[in-house]
């Protein structure tokens, strides 16, 4: 059995390479989910499934889907183009590495000035296109293709097509070189062969067999000895350098062997160490049940119960418009997009009517490894080259998600056919964990429940889940939420001690960064707004009624970024900062700036690393917490997917985006990091948990309203009491709760211990006046 090889990394550059990296288009529903529709029609108890209400958008969702008709169309033209030599897909999909071919088709997001004047007057809506990724592999210099065709619907008079390069900062006809190009060939004739000539060698210590893409560097792990997804936490400590320059396999060659801290420059090196008296061999033991995700162990005490579960006390009360993706609960109102890069995205987010956010939706995602090894000290991976979307899966009902929750389907297109993820986007409202409001005094008591609406999705990204949930409150907050799971990308033990613990016998738990960005349209009462930093800043005084003594205090320091060369940074140490995006023009009935402060619900998070020598120009955006930058149609997102293909020169440099313009009441886009630095310990074993792995934001009203929104809420009672008895009860609302349970209230009781009469109490609020 051959060695397998698997999980490469590039010298400078990410390139594990996804067997078949499937294009994605979106959410083919029509109406809500078969699936929940046919469940609800059979015997299920109405607390598991429910319908929203139907609702009719506003508007048409400009950032929609293209259909599959179009979808379709666009294609069959295309292949008609002689130019473009492109290759029909074949039945499976797959064509022969010196063919072109489409990837992806998907809609092109339309440019924010096309889209407000039919969004908020009575322009029409703007031209639709389709975007369109082509693989050119039929030359020397294979390359991938951005281009868009359209107008769509297509007709052969006016359809045309043309490069795809205003979005990106370099602008080469909107090409990049396609390092992928010959994945297949250098499985068959260059990782076959290598791995024959180390086969006895790989049998000894491991018991290992062959597999993998590459481009430079090569890591050996362990087969998976079950069912179970364990690859990434098998590393055996071996490492093969090969320069794979152009695409002709016979002039390849192999540089050297990396193994337990010596460099070997020819096989034959390493295989005369190796069988010398004296060579240290650095083995591991295979995984095993320390590995599985499966239960095991004893169980808890009183495990044998059933854990609470949440369901729903009437009929959902959102609204959701399935053909549109447009979705309405209490006060807000929003559209959904979603691409095969970046998956869920948020569109002309509303609260009473007025826009909070243009868009809100994920950019990137970077995990960046260190190590003494080859492979963990250049592994850097740029998620949305896997794609978010094309991997967001369906969600387990009841675990993921409430069972009552309403769910949609979301698909993507990959060589002439749409796949579907049955119910991966779901909707609900929930309680949060604690009331959003309360007060006791000694007479009564008043309190909020917090009830949230959340839209959640989960991607499987590799070895990790991303959990992403967006949260909508009754004050009018919008929460981000992410949270991550999965075996963990480990390293072997031998000289990584400085970069992570010893977390398994030969398994180090190898440090990395995740840092995940997002884009944040804000628009404050219109577009031309401004970002004001409220800091608290300590200082001496004396005050007129101070005697002349320095008093030790603090007071609100109020500056504007004015513009975008002091548009990034880090939130404030010991969260002394404010981040207010308000409008200049409009204050409130005080005279204080109506705005909408932005603040991380977990410690910020920026790349560790400066100056990154694997991503170089692809890490920008992970240099800061926080960057602001003008809102233009030429910058609508941070990264390009394929830039980890070229990452001296990627098509979209984060950093080029600043260059000194106004940021005072302009548009303007917030560009917010989240993430986890993250060491993994024993506990990340078999899966890391989401109590550490977990990162999120909030955009809160600051002085945009007049008062607290929440206190609108039905989900509120206010008890009356008197010396231990209830004496009203008022209940704001028709929440389930039992009502002798309220009457019940008593407040502080208190016995006298001299005379003491325990059957004497009195009851005293002694601490509220």
């Amino acid at each position: 059995m051959l060695p397998k090889f698997i999980y490469v990394a590039l010298l400078g550059q990410h390139c594990t390479v996804s067997a078949s990296r499937l294009a994605g288009s979106w959410l083919e529903n029509r109406r809500l989910t078969s699936r929940q529709t046919a469940v609800n029609n059979q015997t299920t108890t109405p607390q598991c499934f429910s319908v929203a209400p139907e609702v009719t958008a506003p508007k048409e969702n400009v950032w929609a889907p293209i259909s599959s008709s179009d979808t379709a169309a666009v294609i069959e033209w295309l292949v008609q183009r002689p130019e473009l030599k492109l290759t029909v897909p074949t039945v499976n999909g797959i064509n022969g590495t010196w063919q072109n071919s489409v990837i992806l088709v998907e809609a092109m997001m339309p440019n924010k000035t096309d889209v407000l004047p039919y969004l908020d007057g009575s322009a029409p809506a703007p031209e639709r296109y389709a975007h369109v990724l082509l693989s050119n592999r039929a030359s020397e210099t294979p390359t991938y293709e951005d281009i868009l065709v359209g107008p769509l619907p297509l007709d052969n008079a006016t359809a045309k097509y043309f490069p795809l390069e205003f979005p990106f900062t370099r602008k080469t006809e909107g090409k990049v070189r396609n390092l992928d190009a010959d994945g297949p060939v250098v499985q068959e004739k260059w990782l076959h062969p290598i791995g024959r000539s180390i086969e006895d060698i790989a049998m000894d210590l491991w018991g290992a067999r062959e597999d993998g893409t590459v481009k430079r560097w090569y890591g050996v792990s362990r087969k998976p000895s079950g069912m179970f997804d364990t690859g990434s936490i098998m590393s055996a400590g071996l490492y093969m350098k090969s320069d794979v320059t152009g695409r002709e396999p016979s002039k390849w060659k192999l540089e050297g062997w990396y193994y337990n801290g010596v460099f070997y420059e020819t096989t034959e090196a390493f295989r005369a160490a190796y069988f010398s008296p004296g060579f240290e061999k650095v083995g591991r033991e295979p995984d095993a049940q320390w590995a599985w995700t499966e239960r095991q162990g004893d169980p808890f005490p009183g495990d044998d119960t059933p854990a609470p579960m949440a369901v729903a006390a009437g009929p959902p009360r959102h609204k959701v418009d399935v053909e549109r993706q447009y979705v309405e609960w209490m006060d807000f109102s929003f559209y959904l997009g979603f691409t095969r890069d970046t998956g869920l995205a948020f569109y002309d987010v509303k609260y009473k009517g007025e826009r909070i956010l243009y868009e809100l939706g994920l950019q990137e995602a970077l995990a960046h490894y260190a190590g003494s090894d080859p492979w963990s000290s250049h592994i850097a991976y740029l998620d949305s080259y896997y794609g978010f979307g094309s991997n967001t899966y369906e969600l387990v009902k009841g675990y993921d998600c409430p069972q009552y929750a309403t769910y949609l389907n979301a698909s993507y297109y990959a060589h002439e056919q749409t796949h579907t993820h049955t119910d991966s986007i779901c909707l609900f409202e929930f309680d949060a964990d604690g009331p959003i409001q309360r007060h006791t005094t000694n007479g009564w008591v008043t309190v909020s429940k917090n009830v949230e609406f959340i839209v959640r999705a989960v991607a499987t990204v590799g070895n990790y889940d991303y959990t992403f949930s967006y949260t909508f409150a009754l004050d009018g907050s919008v929460a981000v939420d992410v949270r991550a799971s999965g075996y963990i990308s480990g390293a072997f033990e031998a000289k990584n001690d400085g970069f992570g613990y010893r977390i398994h016998n030969g398994l180090n738990g190898a440090m990395h960064d995740h840092v995940l960005n997002f884009k944040a349209d804000l628009d404050v009462l219109g577009t031309a707004n401004s970002v004001q930093l409220v800091k608290n800043k300590p200082i001496s005084r004396t005050y007129p009624w101070s005697d002349g003594e320095v008093v030790n205090t603090m007071e609100l320091e109020r500056t504007y970024i004015s513009n975008e060369d002091q548009g990034r940074f880090n939130w404030e140490p010991n969260g002394q900062g404010q981040v207010v995006v308000v409008n200049k023009d409009q204050k409130n009935q005080w005279g204080e700036y109506r705005g909408w402060r932005v603040l991380p619900s977990t410690p910020g998070s920026h790349l560790s690393i400066i100056n990154s020598t694997v991503m170089r120009n692809t890490a920008h955006f992970a240099e800061y917490d926080v960057s602001i930058s003008r809102a233009k149609d030429s910058e609508p997102r941070a990264t390009h997917p394929y830039g980890n293909q070229d990452t001296r020169n990627p098509p979209t440099d984060f950093a080029k985006f600043f260059d000194g313009e106004s940021l005072d009441q302009e548009d303007i886009v917030l560009w917010v990091n989240l993430g986890m630095h993250h060491v993994p310990h024993s506990g990340d074993l078999p899966n890391t948990v989401m109590t550490e792995a977990r990162a999120g934001m909030k955009f809160v009203p600051s002085n945009y309203f007049d008062g607290d929104q929440s206190i609108r809420s039905r989900s509120q009672v206010r008890i009356n009491y008197d010396k231990g008895k209830v004496s009203s009860l008022t209940k704001a609302g028709r929440d389930p709760i039992c009502e002798s349970a309220l009457m019940a209230y008593a407040g502080d009781s208190v016995i006298n211990k001299y005379p003491y009469d325990p059957t004497n109490v009195f009851y005293e609020m002694d601490g509220l006046h």
